[in-house]
């Protein structure tokens, strides 16, 4: 997610910008950054649902010793991502009071907008990544070395085509979807985008009717992807968003599926909504110029039962849940349920 001219959210067309620094970490040190434990730092903000994805899986990893975490406050100002939430104002690891000082160190001058997730080179203080679609699945597929004992293997070969045709389908429709409605300028744009929303997540109903996860028994990188989309649904999109035609929690088998996930070690144990609300309220002016944060959803909601265990699968596969949160890291009570 961007922070770069959110005034001008909902007054010109819409359209996602391609991640622009596509460098990957790999186990071969291919693009010259090879993986290795402590030397990159991930830089999130917990309100962003791309960024999300990466929190999820660094999780369900159990990469958290290997890839330290910086948490940027959701609140942006004009020079973006800011680390107002450490002591100071600054990045105690990077020295840093803004993600685009990361940028910066890779390309003066960059002329496009500062987003996260975004991985940084601790050593040289340089960006390294912002290409949010690669990056989880690299953690997936790259970082195998420094997994945990029992992590599970969220992008199975003998699967991976029928993942990638799910995430393509949800990217389109669900997780950039809500933004085609949320920021259309007009109401043929925004029918067309709220229209492709609900169509997509009446299918993606349809098939979790039958199975516990998007894809075999054992949860996957569509599964990241869904959930976060889904976890912000009735907070910000249905409202801010105006993607209204139902609540998730007004749909019984995605709502049912989303608290499964959220219940999940690694999932909601990441999510905090406090976070959400202010960032898609006060940052998103060109659509919320009041700034005006609502009190609602009530989201006890997430923790009460979903008995989506009836319909069998194996979360973990032939893994383990992750650990304990790690020290530093849990969400604050405000941000919970």
């Amino acid at each position: 997610m961007s922070g770069d001219g959110n005034s001008s959210l909902g007054h010109k067309a819409f359209s996602r910008s391609r991640s622009h620094f596509a460098d990957r970490i790999t186990a071969d040190g291919r693009d010259g950054w090879p993986v290795a434990a402590g030397r990159y730092r991930l830089v999130v903000s917990r309100a962003c649902p791309w960024a999300s994805r990466s929190l999820v899986v660094r999780r369900l990893l159990g990469l958290e010793d290997a890839l330290s975490l910086a948490v940027a406050d959701p609140i942006q100002d004009d020079r973006s991502w800011r680390f107002t939430l450490d002591p100071d104002g600054r990045d105690p690891v990077l020295g840093i009071r803004y993600l685009s000082e990361a940028y910066d160190r890779r390309e003066t001058g960059y002329p496009g907008g500062v987003s996260v997730p975004a991985v940084v080179d601790v050593p040289s203080g340089q960006l390294v990544t912002n290409d949010y679609q690669q990056l989880t699945l690299d953690l997936a597929t790259e970082w195998t070395a420094l997994h945990r004992p029992g992590a599970p293997d969220l992008y199975p070969e003998k699967h991976r085509d029928e993942i990638d045709t799910v995430m393509a389908e949800v990217y389109e429709d669900v997780n950039n979807g809500v933004y085609r409605a949320g920021f259309a300028n007009g109401q043929q744009a925004y029918e067309e985008a709220c229209a492709g929303v609900f169509r997509r997540l009446e299918v993606l109903a349809g098939r979790l009717a039958r199975q516990r996860y998007l894809v075999g028994d054992t949860l996957t990188e569509a599964d990241v992807r869904l959930f976060t989309t889904l976890v912000r649904f009735d907070a910000v999109y249905h409202g801010h968003f105006k993607c209204n035609r139902w609540k998730l929690a007004e749909q019984p088998v995605l709502w049912a599926y989303a608290r499964d996930l959220y219940q999940t070690p690694g999932f909601g144990d990441t999510v905090d909504f406090d976070h959400i609300k202010r960032h898609y309220y006060q940052v998103h002016t060109g659509i919320n110029p009041t700034r005006v944060v609502p009190l609602g959803p009530d989201t006890a909601g997430w923790l009460t039962p979903h008995h989506r265990e009836e319909l069998g699968g194996r979360p973990f596969g032939d893994g383990t849940p992750p650990g304990p949160v790690p020290a530093g890291e849990e969400i604050p009570v405000v941000g919970r349920p």
